[in-house]
């Protein structure tokens, strides 16, 4: 039998974002220098995953707040587009591949939750199909390089989590809704986004989960973001106080027409007091 690792490659490096770890780094060290470390140390964060050009700048906001002394574990929570999942999954692979260093997965972490019963295995094929969580992990690793052999990363594909299973797969580009009162188009989903925003800043899941239900926002990281409000009401009963603010919000284009589509991107972190 061969003791070869399994090794997730880079699969959207290339397209989603550059392929040249030296250029990767120069981009990820410019947004950062752009944004500044105003409420950290984080101890978790919310990103966006879309390509670098369109969210690479919002995105620093929330990684310029990882402090790395004290972080030696990364949860990476991120939306399965590509398969129906009904729970979580986990990766077969033992690393993951970026353009700057190799990431570790933390196996005993991963046994642990394997044992509860509650997580699927993806194949490399689906875990390599999807983005959500590859885009993540060329800014975990910059974040975290000056501690890059003492820390270990356990990426979780979060699958339609809520009791209707949000049953929008594929129509993540086509939400109407639209407030005249906003004026034009782009300033009513900025409303919207950013009453959502306010809601997951509250750190109520019940809440966020009845704004989703009103208003449909096709917020793309709804369930991964509905486990960590989850996650933190758990550790409210044990008397943690910890604040959640969002630092920064982009759209990728100013719709006017109907005819015009845009993704929102936010960027955010959780600090402990």
């Amino acid at each position: 039998m061969s003791n070869r690792m399994v090794c997730r490659e880079a699969s959207h490096a290339g397209s989603w974002y550059t392929a040249s770890g030296s250029q990767l780094n120069a981009q990820l060290e410019g947004w950062l220098s752009q944004a500044d470390s105003t409420v950290g140390p984080a101890r978790a964060i919310i990103a966006p995953h879309a390509g670098y050009t369109y969210c690479g700048a919002c995105a620093a906001h929330a990684y310029k707040q990882v402090d790395p002394s004290i972080t030696r574990r990364v949860f990476i929570l991120g939306p399965s587009h590509h398969v129906p999942l009904s729970r979580c999954a986990l990766s077969t692979a033992e690393v993951y591949r970026t353009p700057l260093y190799d990431l570790r997965i933390d196996q005993k972490v991963y046994a642990d939750l394997w044992k509860t019963g509650m997580f699927e295995r993806m194949t490399l094929q689906t875990d390599e199909d999807e983005h959500s969580i590859e885009m993540h992990l060329p800014y975990t690793a910059k974040a975290m390089e000056s501690y890059k052999d003492e820390f270990s990363i356990v990426p979780v594909l979060v699958g339609a989590l809520s009791e209707s299973k949000e049953q929008e797969y594929g129509q993540r580009f086509r939400y109407t809704y639209y407030d005249e009162n906003q004026g034009e188009i782009y300033r009513s989903i900025e409303h919207l986004d950013k009453m959502g925003m306010g809601i997951i800043e509250q750190l109520d899941p019940v809440s966020f989960s009845n704004y989703l239900k009103k208003y449909h926002n096709t917020i793309c990281g709804r369930h991964p973001i509905g486990v960590l409000l989850n996650a933190v009401a758990e550790l409210k009963k044990n008397g943690l106080d910890m604040n959640f603010s969002f630092l920064n919000y982009a759209q990728s284009s100013q719709c006017r027409n109907w005819s015009d589509s845009s993704v929102s991107y936010a960027a955010g972190a959780l600090v402990f007091h």
